[in-house]
C-alpha cells in the first residue's frame, strides 16, 4: 500500500505533520503515518486533548475520528499526564533514526502502541519491534491494539531491564536524567538511541514532567558513541524507584542553563573525561569532542 491508497484525511495528516517536523523527503515515513489509523489506538470517544496553550486537558466536542488527524496530544491516563504525544515530534525522531527494513527496534514507554505500529511499518515484515510499557493497563491495551502485527511483541515491565539483546534502534518516550546502562551496552554497531534527557519539575517525584529536557540522540560508531541534541522538549518523567546520585540534577540544571547543547558531539562511556564536557559524571559524559 502506498500513500495514494489511503483516505484523504490520513494522507493530508501525514503530509502536514512531516512538513511541520521539517522532514523534506521521506516517503516511507509518509506512508507509515498514513497507513496507521490513530483512532484504533487512542480508544473510542469522547476524546480528551492536552491543550499546551491553555495548560490543561479539554474534552473534544466531536466523535468523528477525523479530529484526531492533527498535531495534537490525546489524553490516555490524564490523572498521570500520560498522552498519545505530538505526531510531529515523533515524526522528527523517526526521520532522524532513518529506520530501515529488517532492523530490530525497542520502543520504551510504548503506551497504547500507536507509534510502535508506525515503527513496525518502517521495519517491515522482516524486522522486529519490541514495545516495553511499565503501566500494566496500557501494556494490555497495546497488546490488543498491535495483535495484527506479527513483527511486534509487547511486554509489561521496567524499561531499565531492556533490551535483552542487541537492538538497532532504541526509542524512549519518557524522560530520564542519565542513559541507562542496558540501552548503551545493547546498542548494536551503528545502532541509534533517542530519549529525552533532563530533570524533573518536582524533585523526589516518581512521575510528573520535566523542568528541562532535550531529545538526545546517541549513535554507536566504530570508535565510540556520537551524540547530539535534536531539540528541546517537555516530557513526562519516567517512573523509577532507583536512587539519584547526589548532585546530578543540580549539575544537569546548570548545564541546561549554561546552554551549549548544540556543541555536544559524543557520549563518553565508562572512560575518564579527557576534554570539555557539557555535563559529566565518573562513568559517562556528554562531550564537545568528536567520538
Amino acid at each position: 500500500m502506498i500513500l495514494e491508497d489511503q483516505p484523504a484525511h490520513r494522507r493530508n495528516y501525514a503530509l502536514q505533520l512531516l512538513a511541520k517536523a521539517g522532514v523534506d523527503d521521506n516517503k516511507r515515513l509518509l506512508d507509515a503515518f498514513a497507513r496507521v489509523p490513530r483512532e484504533d489506538y487512542v480508544g473510542p470517544p469522547p476524546w480528551i486533548f492536552d491543550d499546551v496553550y491553555s495548560g490543561g486537558y479539554r474534552p473534544v466536542a466531536s466523535t468523528d475520528p477525523i479530529v484526531l488527524y492533527q498535531d495534537v496530544l490525546v489524553g490516555l491516563k490524564t490523572e498521570k499526564g500520560i498522552n498519545n504525544g505530538s505526531p510531529s515530534l515523533h515524526a522528527a525522531a523517526f526521520d532522524a533514526f532513518k529506520i530501515r527494513e529488517g532492523e530490530t527496534v525497542v520502543h520504551m514507554g510504548a503506551g497504547v502502541g500507536y507509534y510502535t505500529a508506525i515503527m513496525a511499518e518502517l521495519v517491515g515484515p522482516s524486522g522486529r519491534v519490541i514495545g516495553v510499557e511499565y503501566d500494566a493497563s496500557l501494556a494490555q491495551r497495546a497488546k490488543a491494539n498491535l495483535a495484527s502485527y506479527a513483527n511486534v511483541e509487547v511486554v509489561q515491565g521496567d524499561a531499565f531491564d531492556w533490551p535483552k539483546e542487541e537492538a538497532d534502534v532504541i526509542y524512549a518516550n519518557f524522560a530520564l536524567d542519565h542513559p541507562p546502562e542496558a540501552w548503551i551496552e545493547k546498542l548494536a554497531p551503528y545502532g541509534r538511541l533517542i530519549f529525552p534527557l533532563g530533570i524533573p519539575a518536582i524533585e523526589k517525584s516518581r512521575s510528573g514532567f520535566t523542568r528541562h529536557a532535550g531529545y538526545l540522540m546517541i549513535d554507536r560508531q566504530a570508535r565510540g558513541f556520537g551524540a547530539h541534541f535534536l531539540q528541546i522538549v517537555s516530557f513526562i518523567w519516567g517512573e523509577s524507584t532507583r536512587p539519584v546520585p547526589e548532585g546530578r540534577h543540580a549539575g544537569l540544571e546548570a548545564a541546561f542553563r549554561a546552554r551549549g547543547l548544540r556543541r555536544v558531539r559524543s557520549l563518553r562511556w565508562k572512560t575518564e573525561a579527557t576534554g570539555e564536557e557539557w555535563y559529566g559524571e565518573k562513568d559517562w559524559g556528554l562531550s564537545f569532542d568528536e567520538p
